[in-house]
């Protein structure tokens, strides 16, 4: 909860699901550029933006090829792929692209200073009536909506990797987000193809990170005590609990660096002793062993790109 932040009104100029017809992305890399495309494959004018010009690019190449290998492999027709791209823009100019756009979805890098001052620019051009909502997996909304000056149209609008796949989206209001804006987010994301949750109150690391982040802190307290083999860890999860991977290779497809972050970002939140980020997961960090994008983690892989 954020200080400075009212309750909510019992109006709110938030629209219904009706009322939102373009939607802005911001932030082009993996998981903003597929937040757009599913945007647009739902039928919804898109932008995403970028301040970099060349990541813009890159987007528009890998989302292109993506959606001609999704026709080539027959789950989606290519009159259908063509449409969505057609629906997709991309865009450097962030006053100009907010400008018209109903439903905006920050997902930018993971920097609270950042956001900040995203989130007061959209203050200030985006139309009144437009929700914005954040990406973040760590950082709750209030932390950026009083600086929008409608913090009833804001909240977490937390999307998995890889974005056009995975089905969950959690939901997360903060203590001015109105209901209205609620019903309306939840629907978007039933529209999108996913299968929101609510969550109702702010908490580190909302659903998802903390249950996964207790099953990853158990296995590396195992690990550490020579209980068991990573492989053996990993393999336990597989056949005894039904997970399609184990948590040693979950945390190396994630990224190592971001486990870290994560913990980092929890440990600032809460400052509880039970959250401070795992010495093993740090030094491999530091190492420069970031699990399957660095070709080592807890466990090697081929060099990226092969």
């Amino acid at each position: 909860m954020s200080a400075g932040i009212p309750l909510p009104s019992t109006e709110s100029t938030a629209p219904s699901i009706e009322g939102i017809r373009t939607i802005l992305v911001i932030g082009s890399g993996t998981m903003g550029s597929q937040i757009g495309m599913a945007a647009a494959l739902a039928g919804y004018e898109t932008t995403v933006q970028d301040i970099s010009a060349e990541s813009l690019a890159k987007a528009r190449a890998e989302l292109t090829a993506r959606m001609e290998a999704t026709v080539a492999k027959g789950r989606l027709a290519a009159a259908e792929a063509e449409a969505a791209l057609g629906r997709l823009s991309f865009a450097t100019d962030l006053d100009a692209s907010a400008a018209g756009a109903d439903f905006v979805i920050e997902a930018a890098t993971e920097r609270l200073d950042i956001k900040e001052q995203i989130f007061a620019r959209l203050g200030q051009v985006a139309p009144e009536h437009a929700i914005l909502a954040t990406n973040s997996s760590t950082l709750g909304a209030s932390k950026v909506a009083a600086a929008t000056g409608r913090p009833d149209r804001v909240c977490n609008m937390h999307f998995f990797n890889p974005a056009l796949v995975m089905k969950c989206v959690e939901v997360v209001r903060h203590r001015a987000t109105s209901q209205a804006t609620v019903e309306t987010t939840l629907e978007l994301a039933r529209r999108l193809g996913k299968q929101p949750v609510l969550i109702n109150r702010e908490v580190p690391g909302f659903i998802a990170n903390r249950l996964m982040g207790a099953i990853q802190k158990e296995a590396l307290a195992l690990a550490a005590a020579g209980i068991a083999s990573r492989e053996d860890i990993d393999t336990t999860a597989r056949t005894a609990l039904g997970h399609p991977m184990g948590p040693f290779e979950l945390m190396d497809m994630v990224g190592l660096d971001v486990i870290d972050f994560i913990a980092q970002a929890t440990y600032a939140e809460t400052g509880d002793a039970a959250d401070r980020p795992d010495a093993q997961v740090a030094a491999l960090v530091a190492e420069g062993k970031l699990g399957r994008k660095s070709g080592q983690g807890f466990y090697a892989y081929p060099a990226p790109g092969t």
